[in-house]
């Protein structure tokens, strides 16, 4: 049995340390909102520099669902910071922030089987 490099180790941890916390139900239950939020009120998908913003109509109702989403995703993808803005044209942002492997795992969240992959801009 060989043992694993430096490299190879340090990679793992980070790998590790870039993954979601949320069991499978949770997880599911997760998805499932922002797929609901997106189809009803989803707007755009913009990778940046150093992650993801996502855009909605503006409503009430669609910030207390992203505040609560945004909640349970600092919780479980505590490697990346996400918050919620007002964007210059009046929609609500949800803009997710990382450094590293977290940005290359953000720019691959929402985009296959969402309601974003529709509006992808890049």
């Amino acid at each position: 049995m060989t043992t694993p490099s430096t490299h190879e180790a340090a990679e793992h941890e980070l790998s590790e340390l870039v993954a979601c916390t949320l069991i499978d139900t949770d997880l599911k239950t997760q998805r499932e909102r922002w797929i609901n939020l997106g189809e009803n009120f989803g707007l755009g998908r913009y990778e940046t520099d150093d992650g993801l913003r996502l855009t909605f109509k503006d409503h009430p109702a669609v910030k207390a669902e992203l505040q609560a989403l945004v909640a349970v995703e600092n919780e479980c993808c505590s490697w990346a910071a996400w918050g919620i803005e007002r964007g210059e044209d009046g929609a609500i942002v949800m803009a997710a922030h990382s450094q590293d492997d977290g940005i290359a795992a953000l720019h691959g969240m929402f985009t296959s089987a969402t309601p974003w992959s529709r509006h992808q801009n890049h």
